[in-house]
């Protein structure tokens, strides 16, 4: 996978990324791609803010995967500072390459970089194939998840 590269997102990758969030059966029920004003309105906010890191991964000139890796300094596990992993997405061409691997490795070692003691992430519980991905790479499902939508 030397072919790879994984960099910061800049503006012109935002459609290839709102393809890659709308293409599945969650994402197709909430994201819109037709309409990149809201998604750009928070690349802008994500752009501005030093512990929000925005990637994608690139092969051959094409956005293939991205995440969002997020920073967060706290005072429980005596002041640890922990990384949260979201919106992870691999282009469906590549799924089955190694690049979620590949892209959950980097994370994982960008927060080490970062100062990191802790890595979490969350995933929709109709997800058990993403599931089954994460437990392969060391995480262990320790807590439940819940959202209130405002």
């Amino acid at each position: 996978m030397s072919d790879l590269e994984i960099r910061p997102t800049v503006p012109d990758d935002l459609p290839a990324i709102v393809a890659m969030l709308a293409d599945d059966p969650l994402g197709a029920q909430r994201e819109s791609p037709d309409d990149l004003a809201p998604y750009t309105a928070a690349y802008q906010r994500l752009a501005g803010d030093p512990n929000q890191h925005l990637v994608v991964a690139v092969r051959a000139g094409r956005v293939v995967g991205t995440l969002q890796l997020t920073v967060i300094p706290g005072l429980s596990r005596r002041g640890a500072t922990r990384a949260v992993i979201e919106s992870v997405r691999v282009h469906a061409d590549e799924r089955g390459s190694g690049l979620g691997t590949r892209f959950i490795e980097w994370a994982i070692k960008e927060a080490r970089l970062l100062g990191c003691q802790l890595v979490q992430l969350t995933s929709d519980t109709s997800r058990t194939d993403a599931h089954r991905f994460y437990e392969r790479l060391g995480f262990a499902a320790t807590h439940l998840g819940f959202k209130l939508d405002l």
